[in-house]
Formats: structure tokens, C-alpha cells, sequence
């Protein structure tokens, strides 16, 4: 019986059926790769870590010939890979000059920690001077892959010099071969950098030794080190550290705690992707299972035929699900070789920097749960229908206040059938749900409202530096590691002399230590316009033992405003109170959410003024900071001067971000319309005989119109009253999480263009929706509909 009814139904719905079976390939396909992209994306950076043994700290002595192997033979230390501060530039006019990386000052690159995964070629020769290895942007963005070949610039002896001024490099040429794409948590391109970097050998430092540290290797040798405890070991080390090298003032970067960030704005994204899965999976339930109700509907008549020859109500019951069935098993097959296809793609955003293993990826879970879930959600909602479609439940209906109201007032009838249509189920063979409508319409009008609330977050954000700490236009290095490339109070002076500078100071900067976490502390000098830094909570310093935190190095100590913070330097360990929290210039050794501001007599408590790391200064401008920077900087000798600071990675990590919620707000809108559309057009063919009732009563044809035309407009209404305060708080709750985990200063992100335009446009949508339902409720001839029904 059952193949006999399939080939029936085929022949009457194939092509109904087909349409089925492509709606969910779309909708299944959409939802798959959603959440298999979202998982892969969560795992990505621990699979990365797996493969990869990364770098628990990095160490920055900055200390011409520092002795890296007695810190190798420390019991805490598993491995240490040096690097070489001083690199080199790519002498190639199809390349950017500034692409490259530190060279490595060793043969111990690459073992023990930071393995690369090698995703094109192999490694190099560490024997060899002319083999490269480059990261997968400078790859994608030059062009240049494995067997290419370029031309290294290397600097001479004394540009390699740590006090001698940033000029372009004039050293020998070094022709090398791309051998090999790698990644590894050090060796990864952040996000918003497209040009990517350029790692070389060993056998080229060795060979080259003079032009990367100095004629007298007065230059600087670093390292990335692998502790054997983790992170818990890293205040040990420190301390073992100190007291192996007489310098508790060593900057220790804790990487670890880098990769924790990194996970956090994937796991952001994640949800987002999730968030979309979640809103093409609604989409699914409400549109197919409305197609599932009108198909079960309208085979249900024909199985009433059936069932006066004997068809048990049990069998009829299994019979309806037959066809719908196997659309979805066919629309399953079809999204999930889509989804697979669509693999290659995933993950995006920043996992997409760390995935270990880009390209073809098979989520079997997610993918053969997900095709299980849509047939079997499809067989159960067509044979629930169609059981409620043969039973012809005739019990009360329920009213709406709402429209009981407006009969009441007296409003015209289009009106009040409109509202009816709109908010009344109605019972027996006319019955409709309209609850989907309903929420869909409040959905769709919530997600476009909310995402325009986060992307508004994230314009103001980048068109407000402020938001992460840099009030200031201008920048400048006025020494480096206790050596001065200009008089600081001199040219202070006379960048604050300039009409367009409102503020301006500098800053001596070096490393304090709290604990485990080190602490980059500005000690900011005395001005007649003094610069002060953005605060989030509290006040900046203002006395000896007042310290300033950055908010992510307040949460690392475990301090906040009020609390006594002790910092340990050159000069001994001494108390700070904590008399604010918030950002920080953005400096070679700190993000702009790190460090500390204090006075300069607090810094000089713990550091020696001429022992500094970094001599900076900082101007705000009113005027064209292009302007100013061109007259203060007449002053300066070639290769020095201010200039514009660069934005934080995390802008760029933001920005990549924004097109996740607006791509789900696109979606939830084509949701809504959808749902306001089916909703028009069935409560039009299935109400044909109320309608008809009405038009022999003496309704006209202008009149009908307005019954479709008053059900849209509360639709619409509906979804702008709860949709748009509710967008607006999702929104900005949203936009808070992710600036406290960026993090950004919050500022209530309010989209006035989109919250002017959601009403008037939600409207004409819905009305113009409703135009074409409008015209076939008049067609229909009142005197056959009346006999038929």
C-alpha cells in the first residue's frame, strides 16, 4: 500500500516534492556547515597547540651578549629558541619592504617548542643561507609560494646598532627559495595584517652575524622559552631568573596568556556562527514545516476518501509522511555534500589563522546527526499534521483581546477581519497557526536591529581611538635602552609650542614586576599641557605611590581600584596603590590594555631614569594631525620625528568580526519576510470561504484587499513594538561582552539611522508582501467557493 500511495502522491505532488527536498538541502546545507565550521573552529587553536609544543613565555633582557645558555640549563626551562631584534627588509618591487621576521639566533629554532605544522613544501636547511619559509599571508598576498625566490636586504653593522637611527637598510643582498608555508602559535599572522613574514635560517645569522647585532654584537638577542610546568611556573622562573642575572627587571611576556585572548575571540565567533546555524535552523522549522502542514493538508483529503473504503485512522496516519520523507532524505543527501564542500572554507575569522590542517574536513557527527534530525523532524511534523488535519478538531476558538477591542471601538470591518486573520488561529479546516508569524516577524526585526547596534559598536570603535587608549595623535622614540636620539625636555618644548598640540608629554618606559605578571610602567614627566591616558575606573597617578594599571594587567595581578599592588624593579620591592584602571599607550613590549602609568618619582622608585627600555613621547593634536606632525617635526634629523600610532590587532580582530552578526541579521530578515508572506498567502486560500461569507454580506473588492493588507501591517507592528527594544538590548549586550574581552572602553553603541528606518521600512516590506495575496483574495468566485465549501 505504502508504494502504491507514493506513486500516486508523485504523480499529483512530484513537483511539490521536489521544491521540498531543495528547501532543505538549503536550509540543512546552511545549519551544517554552521556548526560543523563552528566546531572546528573552537578546536583549532588547541589543535594547533598539540602539534606545535608553543612557547610559555617570551624573555626580553634586551642585554648586548646575554648568555642564553645558562638560562637553558635552568630545571624549570624544557627549551629556548632565541631571535634576533634587528631583521631585515626584502629588496623585491613586488613585495613590501616591511615584510619580514626575526631571524633566529640559533640552531635551536624549531626544536623543542613553536614546531611548526608545515602546510605547503617542507622546512628549510638550517645549513643553508639562501632557504626561506614564509607564513600563509605573505604567501596569499604576493603571491609567493613554495619554489619562488627572493631577494633579503640586510642591514649593515651600524644600521644593525640598537641606538642607531630607523633607516632604510644598505646592506648585502641575499637571493633566497621559498621552501615552505608554516604556522605555529608564534609564527602566525595576525589578524588585519595581509602581508605576512619571512623566517630565515641559522646558517644566515651565523654568516651574517655582525649585520644583524653590530660590529661590536652590541645588538640584541631574545627567546621564546617552553617551561616545564606551564604557566605556574612562570613567577619561579623569574625569580630563578633575577637571581641568575642580577635583573628583576627583565620583561617576560607571558604567550599563553596571548593564546587565552586568541581563544576567546574565537569562541566569540563561534557563537556567532552558531547564533546563524541556530536562526537558518528556525527558518527551516517555521517555513518547511509549513510547507510539510500544507502538503499533509491537502493529501489529507484524499485519504478521507480512502478511509469511507476501509483505510484504518492508524494507516492513514502512516501513509501522510511518506512522500515528505523522502524529500528529506534526498534533501539531506544533497546539504550534506554541500556542506562538504563547503569545508574548504571554514574556519573563518581568527581560527582561520591558527587552523592547523586548512582545506576538505568531514564532521561526521555533526553531519550525520544533523541529516538523521531533519528526516526524522520531517516524518514526525507531517504525521502529527496529518493526524490534526484527519481529525478536524472543531473546539472553541480562541479570541484576542485585541481584537475584540477594536470591534468594539467601531472600526471598520476590513480592520477587524485583518486582525483577526492576524492574531486568531480560528478552528476546524480554517484553523492557521499564527504564533510563527508572530515571532518571526519580532525576530527578524530583533536580529536586524541588534546587529546594526553591534556594528555601530564597532564603527564607533574604529572611528574613535580613544575607545582603546590612544587620545593621542602623535608618537614618537626619543631613546632606546638607556641611549638618547633626542633631548626629551627640548623636544617637548617644541612640540607643545605648535598652536595645534593640546597636550603633550613623554613618557620614560621600562618592566616592574608583580608577581608572575610583568608590569610595562610609564613614567609619565612633568608638562605645562600635561597628556593623561583614557580611565575606565578611578583616576590616573598623581603621587609617588600611585600607580595607573591597564585593565587586562589589573585582572592578571588579581587588583583593582584601592588595592596595594607590589612592584619589584632594579631599585627594590615597594608598595603601589591601585588609584585606576584603564588603557595605556601601546608600546614595542605592551598591548594598550597592559602595563601601568605612574610619575615619573614613582618610576624612578623602582627603575633608574637613564636605565630606561624606551624614551617616548606623546602629543594630542585639535587640528590635522598631518599638519602638525609636518611642522614639529622640521626639527627632527632624518628617520626621527612623530608619527600617527598604528591601530591595536584587536580592531582588526573586531573588524573581521562585524560581518558575522549582519550576515544573521540578512538572514532573520529573509526569515521574517518569508514567514509575513506564507502567512499572507495561506491565510488567504484557507479562510477563501470567511472571506467569501463576508463578500456576500456585502463586503467589495477594495475592502478585501484591506483585510490582507490590515493582517501585514500588524504583523509588521508587531515585530517593530517587541523587536526593536529588545534588538536594541541584544545589541548592546553583545557589543559589551565583546569590549570587555577585546577590550574596548564601552560606549552604548546606538544605530539611529537603522532604529529611524526599521519602522518605515518594515512596513512598506510587509504591505508590499501583502499586494499580491491582496489581489488573489478578490478572485476568487464567491458563489463556487460557497457551494465547494
Amino acid at each position: 500500500m505504502t508504494g502504491m500511495w507514493l506513486r500516486l502522491e508523485w504523480r499529483r505532488r512530484g513537483r511539490s516534492a521536489v521544491v521540498l527536498a531543495l528547501l532543505i538541502a538549503f536550509a540543512l546545507a546552511t545549519v551544517l556547515t554552521a556548526v560543523a565550521g563552528a566546531r572546528r573552529g573552537l578546536s583549532a587553536y588547541d589543535r594547533l597547540s598539540e602539534l606545535t609544543r608553543p612557547s610559555t613565555i617570551t624573555v626580553l633582557p634586551n642585554q648586548p651578549g646575554f648568555d642564553w645558555d645558562r638560562v637553558r640549563a635552568m630545571p624549570l626551562v624544557e627549551a629556548v629558541t632565541t631571535f634576533v631584534v634587528t631583521g631585515f627588509s626584502l629588496d623585491d618591487p613586488a613585495v613590501s619592504a616591511e615584510v619580514s621576521a626575526f631571524p633566529p639566533g640559533d640552531d635551536h629554532v624549531f626544536e623543542g617548542t613553536e614546531e611548526p605544522v608545515v602546510l605547503a613544501g617542507r622546512l628549510y636547511d638550517k645549513t643553508r643561507v639562501d632557504e626561506v619559509v614564509v607564513t600563509p599571508a605573505f604567501s596569499r598576498h604576493f603571491g609567493r609560494g613554495v619554489g619562488d625566490r627572493v631577494t633579503l636586504r640586510l642591514p649593515t653593522p651600524e644600521e644593525a646598532r640598537p641606538d642607531s637611527a630607523p633607516v632604510p637598510f644598505t646592506g648585502p643582498q641575499v637571493r633566497a627559495t621559498v621552501v615552505g608555508v608554516i604556522r605555529s602559535p608564534w609564527y602566525v599572522d595576525p589578524a588585519g595584517s595581509s602581508r605576512g613574514g619571512v623566517l630565515v635560517t641559522p646558517a644566515l645569522f651565523a654568516a651574517y652575524e655582525k649585520n644583524f647585532v653590530g660590529p661590536n654584537r652590541e645588538g640584541y638577542v631574545n627567546a621564546l622559552v617552553r617551561l616545564r610546568g606551564g604557566t605556574g611556573q612562570i613567577e619561579p622562573f623569574k625569580r630563578d631568573l633575577a637571581a641568575l642575572t642580577g635583573r628583576p627587571d627583565i620583561d617576560v611576556w607571558n604567550n599563553v596568556a596571548e593564546g587565552d585572548r586568541l581563544r576567546r575571540l574565537i569562541a566569540f565567533e563561534s557563537v556567532c556562527l552558531l547564533l546563524f546555524g541556530l536562526a537558518a535552523f528556525v527558518a527551516a522549522v517555521v517555513l518547511i514545516g509549513q510547507s510539510v502542514a500544507r502538503y499533509t493538508a491537502a493529501a489529507a483529503g484524499s485519504l478521507r476518501i480512502l478511509r469511507a473504503l476501509g483505510l484504518t485512522p492508524g494507516q492513514a496516519v502512516r501513509l501522510l509522511p511518506g512522500l515528505p520523507v523522502v524529500s528529506a532524505v534526498a534533501g539531506a543527501l544533497v546539504a550534506v555534500v554541500a556542506a562538504l564542500a563547503a569545508s574548504w572554507w571554514t574556519p573563518i575569522g581568527s581560527a582561520s589563522l591558527v587552523e592547523p590542517t586548512p582545506g576538505f574536513d568531514a564532521d561526521g557527527p555533526v553531519f550525520g546527526a544533523g541529516a538523521a534530525l531533519a528526516v526524522l523532524l520531517v516524518a514526525a511534523g507531517s504525521a502529527a499534521s496529518g493526524w490534526l488535519a484527519l481529525r478536524r478538531a472543531r473546539g472553541p476558538e480562541a479570541r484576542s483581546s485585541l481584537v475584540a477591542a477594536a470591534a468594539r471601538l467601531g472600526l471598520p470591518v476590513p480592520v477587524v477581519v485583518g486582525a483577526r486573520f492576524a492574531l486568531e488561529r480560528g478552528r476546524g479546516p480554517d484553523a492557521l497557526p499564527v504564533r510563527p508569524a508572530l515571532v518571526s516577524a519580532v525576530v527578524g526585526v530583533l536580529g536586524v536591529v541588534a546587529a546594526f547596534t553591534f556594528a555601530n559598536g564597532v564603527q564607533d570603535a574604529g572611528s574613535h581611538p580613544e575607545r582603546y587608549g590612544q587620545n593621542y595623535q602623535l608618537i614618537g622614540f626619543l631613546g632606546f635602552a638607556g641611549q638618547f636620539f633626542a633631548d626629551p625636555a627640548a623636544t617637548l618644548k617644541v612640540v607643545t609650542a605648535d598652536p595645534g598640540v593640546s597636550a603633550g608629554t613623554t613618557a620614560t618606559v621600562g618592566v616592574a614586576q608583580a608577581g608572575a605578571t610583568s608590569i610595562t610602567l610609564f613614567g609619565l614627566h612633568d608638562s605645562d599641557r600635561p597628556w593623561r591616558p583614557v580611565v575606565t575606573e578611578g583616576r590616573t597617578a598623581e603621587g609617588p605611590g600611585e600607580v595607573m594599571l591597564g585593565v587586562s594587567s589589573a585582572h592578571r595581578a588579581g587588583v583593582g581600584v584601592g588595592d596595594v599592588l607590589t612592584l619589584t624593579g632594579p631599585r627594590g620591592d615597594h608598595g603601589f596603590r591601585v588609584v585606576g584602571l584603564g588603557f595605556v599607550p601601546t608600546g614595542p613590549h605592551n598591548d594598550y590594555d597592559e602595563g601601568g602609568v605612574v610619575t615619573a618619582a614613582g618610576y624612578e622608585r623602582l627603575l633608574p631614569p637613564d636605565g630606561f627600555k624606551f624614551l617616548i613621547a606623546f602629543a594630542a593634536v585639535t587640528g590635522d594631525p598631518a599638519a602638525v606632525m609636518a611642522r614639529v617635526n622640521t626639527g627632527f634629523s632624518d628617520g626621527m620625528g612623530l608619527s600617527p600610532p598604528d591601530p591595536p590587532v584587536q580592531l582588526a580582530q573586531m573588524t573581521g568580526v562585524e560581518p558575522l552578526p549582519l550576515a544573521l541579521a540578512v538572514f532573520l530578515g529573509l526569515l521574517a519576510l518569508g514567514a509575513v508572506a506564507h502567512a499572507l498567502v495561506t491565510a488567504v486560500r484557507r479562510r477563501r470561504h470567511e472571506m467569501a461569507v463576508l463578500r456576500a454580506c456585502g463586503m467589495t473588492r477594495h475592502q478585501a484587499r484591506w483585510v490582507v493588507l490590515t493582517q501585514a501591517t500588524i504583523l509588521a507592528l508587531t515585530g517593530i513594538v517587541a523587536g526593536v527594544p529588545l534588538g536594541l538590548l541584544v545589541g548592546r549586550a553583545l557589543w559589551g561582552v565583546v569590549a570587555d574581552t577585546m577590550p574596548f572602553f564601552y560606549h552604548p553603541p546606538l544605530a539611529l539611522l537603522a532604529l529611524l528606518l526599521i519602522g518605515p521600512v518594515t512596513l512598506l516590506a510587509a504591505n508590499l508582501l501583502a499586494v499580491w495575496p491582496a489581489r488573489l483574495s478578490t478572485r476568487s468566485r464567491v458563489g463556487h467557493v460557497l457551494r465547494t465549501e
